[in-house]
């Protein structure tokens, strides 16, 4: 059915406020390159907070690994962007296990963009916090235990390249190829074999964001 955001919106943060409780609580948003994963987790972080909730928000793409790691298999590696772009330890070790067992976090370790470690402070979990993470490959069977709810935007594979082209910054041939050559041919890999759509507890056509749709 399709619907407009706001109500869209307004039902994943009923189903947050009817599910959670004192204890931590995660919802994950995946979806393939440029299906609307950052926007939503934002507008779903503001809809909490304004109802109260504390939020506190993250992305995998502050657990990056470093680029010699990212880039062993090849810049152009559909495997290695599945593989080896997140360094997923860290991330369980200094985010997730410490959230869930209500204890001290960081929302980031490392920022891609200069390829250098760069840890968040430290949080201190207070009762009722929802964690709101959004991120490629969230769905993997090495993460999908931590979460309490999980959102899957799905589009085409023509969607992501055209607004992935479009959002990047960079030389947009450049772009457009290795999209064609990584990141799309990745995103394939990571659907045959973690089966995403299978295991969300939402999925969403989300090819036209004012109008999402639920699978």
């Amino acid at each position: 059915m399709g619907m407009k955001r706001s109500e869209f919106l307004n039902l994943i943060a009923e189903r947050v406020i009817r599910e959670h409780g004192d204890e931590p609580y995660i919802v994950a948003i995946d979806g393939v390159d440029a299906a609307g994963k950052s926007i939503l987790a934002g507008a779903l972080a503001t809809e909490l907070r304004d109802r109260g909730i504390p939020v506190s928000e993250a992305s995998v793409d502050g657990y990056h690994n470093p680029r010699a790691v990212r880039m062993v298999r090849g810049r152009d590696s559909p495997e290695g962007f599945y593989r080896d772009s997140f360094n997923l330890e860290s991330l369980k070790e200094h985010l997730l296990d410490p959230f869930k067992a209500g204890g001290e976090y960081r929302l980031h370790m490392f920022d891609y963009r200069v390829d250098s470690p760069d840890p968040s402070m430290l949080y201190e979990f207070k009762s009722g916090t929802v964690l709101v993470f959004d991120g490629v490959f969230s769905l993997r069977p090495e993460l999908r235990g931590y979460w309490d709810l999980s959102v899957y935007l799905s589009i085409t594979e023509e969607k992501s390249l055209r607004r992935g082209v479009q959002r990047d910054p960079g030389n947009k041939e450049e772009l457009s190829r290795r999209y064609r050559a990584r990141y799309i041919p990745g995103q394939r890999l990571y659907k045959e074999e973690a089966k995403p759509k299978e295991s969300a507890d939402i999925v969403v056509d989300n090819n036209d964001p004012s109008d999402p749709v639920i699978l």
